[in-house]
């Protein structure tokens, strides 16, 4: 079963920060439910093509972090989480989106007004290809 994780390996944010985020969206997002099997650390680490020691510290602060579970002997799978961590890693992904689109709108001189409108287009454009 292959992950789809895509990884920008020239991104300034680490390759195992991006495997775990991508996969806290998956879970979160209810695209991967519990007790679903994730490939193993090897498995995945050839996958996307990065070392053993990338892929088992993603697992590990996800492991941490509640997101999954290891067997011993029988794998790792995903974990049952609450719906409040659920809203909340939701809540912080979206936060982060909206503030780095803010930023890069305020780099090119967007006042606030320019921002809104423009975000209100983006919707009603999404909306209507629903």
């Amino acid at each position: 079963m292959k992950l789809p994780i895509q990884l920008d390996k020239n991104s300034r944010e680490p390759i195992y920060h991006q495997i775990e985020k991508q996969l806290q969206a998956l879970i979160a997002g209810g695209h991967l439910k519990p007790d679903h099997p994730l490939p193993s650390i090897r498995v995945l680490s050839k996958d996307l093509g990065v070392s053993v020691i990338t892929t088992r510290r993603a697992y590990q602060n996800l492991e941490y972090a509640g997101f999954i579970q290891t067997i011993q002997g029988k794998g790792t799978y995903v974990a049952e989480i609450d719906q409040h961590t659920i809203d909340k890693t939701k809540n912080v992904a979206v936060q982060e989106a909206f503030t780095s689109a803010i930023q890069t709108a305020r780099n090119y001189d967007y006042s606030a007004t320019q921002i809104k409108v423009l975000v209100a287009e983006l919707l009603e454009k999404l909306e209507g290809g629903n």
